[in-house]
């Protein structure tokens, strides 16, 4: 064996497979784009397996990763969404990863479908995988109201994806939890959530026209962001002098427009499309107050919505409605306020924090810091590496003539 061959050999090759990257604006493109970075870093040679981005989305720059795209279904909104845009990217990926170029160890993002075909691919290539499980999405799609039948079939192949991994990465202990109850015996590893700080930070410039409150990312099912746009118009009603806005996209949009255009106030609340990284962070910044809410009882209790460390990280205090552990989260750490998930307790929590009544001591170089101890991308992104190259390790030796 030469010595380039043996070089090559060495360097640990991973491939990353997700429908949704950079430059597509979601925290799942943040948390991938963190990871792809930190194992190149540590002398990996990634490869990135994803989507062409919809045309909305900014301009991509792939400099310094091997990305591969592949154009799939995406709804109206031009998210991929729904079991035929799944599919769109799934069914292609299987022949992507069996007749590309080995990596020694694969890692894939939900949903449950592309973990199907990931452990089936893998089981074709003999090489191992690693699930990143940022939720349970068995528990989502229950939370939307799913039939039985497609609930058994979600949980089926959640279970299935989560079985056959080498090692799970898991956000919080509560996911940790849920992937235990679904794979006994399943090795999951406790990563944290992490919010990229060189974008999230109090430095930067915020929107021309600032709103005092705002709502920055998705809004579906289980987060119940309608009581938001109600406890919002509720406050607007009595403070004639305040405007907000929410920032995103999701099942509920249409539902909060149409209530915020009942109420007369289109003026003053304003609805914006999702938005780059950047420019979610200038909203952040130059707010008074965000909101982030999670519907409780729903069996997605344990989620933490990103929204709520992103705003902490620019130095924006956050009103939370729903369920703990967030909850007391917010409120043990002096983030905002941590309130259920009621109308008139939101609106009263937003009110109060808006006229600086709670916690007025801890500003936004408080709220940034607590952040870059807590919630760092970059620690993430460690933590999460080591297990990757770690499920890698016996593979390295492997010789691979396709090149």
């Amino acid at each position: 064996m030469n010595r380039r061959s043996r070089a090559s050999r060495s360097r640990v090759r991973v491939v990353m497979a997700s429908r949704i990257f950079a430059p597509e604006p979601s925290a799942a493109s943040l948390r991938l784009g963190a990871l792809a970075a930190e194992l190149t870093t540590r002398g990996a040679d990634v490869r990135v397996l994803t989507t062409t981005p919809p045309r909305s989305a900014p301009a991509a720059s792939d400099a310094g990763t091997d990305v591969r795209r592949w154009p799939v279904l995406r709804d109206a909104s031009g998210y991929v969404r729904g079991y035929l845009p799944y599919m769109s990217f799934d069914l292609p990926l299987l022949l992507r990863i069996v007749f590309g170029r080995r990596g020694d160890v694969y890692l894939c993002e939900p949903p449950p479908t592309t973990g199907l075909f990931m452990r089936i691919a893998c089981a074709l290539v003999r090489r191992p995988y690693v699930y990143y499980a940022a939720d349970i999405w068995s528990d989502a799609a229950q939370a939307t109201g799913a039939s039985g039948a497609v609930l058994r079939v979600v949980r089926w192949m959640e279970a299935f994806a989560l079985r056959g991994a080498q090692e799970v990465l898991v956000v919080t202990d509560g996911v940790a939890e849920r992937v235990g109850e679904l794979t006994p015996g399943a090795r999951t590893h406790v990563v944290g959530h992490g919010v990229d700080l060189d974008l999230f930070s109090p430095g930067g410039t915020a929107v021309p026209v600032p709103a005092d409150v705002v709502y920055v990312g998705s809004a579906s099912e289980w987060h119940g962001a309608e009581i938001a746009v109600r406890a919002v118009i509720d406050v607007l009603r009595r403070r004639q002098e305040l405007t907000a806005a929410f920032v995103g996209q999701g099942s509920s949009w249409q539902a909060m427009r149409a209530a915020v255009a009942d109420a007369g106030l289109a003026g003053r609340i304003r609805f914006v499309d999702t938005v780059p990284p950047e420019q979610a962070a200038a909203w952040l910044r130059g707010a008074r107050v965000s909101l982030a809410t999670l519907v409780p009882g729903q069996g997605y209790d344990f989620a933490v919505p990103t929204k709520l460390y992103a705003s902490v990280a620019v130095g924006t205090p956050v009103v939370y409605a729903g369920p703990d552990p967030v909850r007391s989260l917010v409120e043990r750490n002096g983030l905002g306020r941590g309130v259920g998930y009621d109308e008139h307790e939101l609106s009263r929590a937003l009110e109060e924090l808006l006229a600086a009544l709670h916690r007025p001591e801890r500003g936004a170089d408080w709220l940034a810091a607590w952040a870059r101890e807590h919630v760092s991308a970059e620690a993430v992104a460690r933590r999460s590496a080591e297990v990757v190259l770690a499920a890698a390790t016996p593979n390295t030796a492997y010789s691979d003539t396709r090149r």
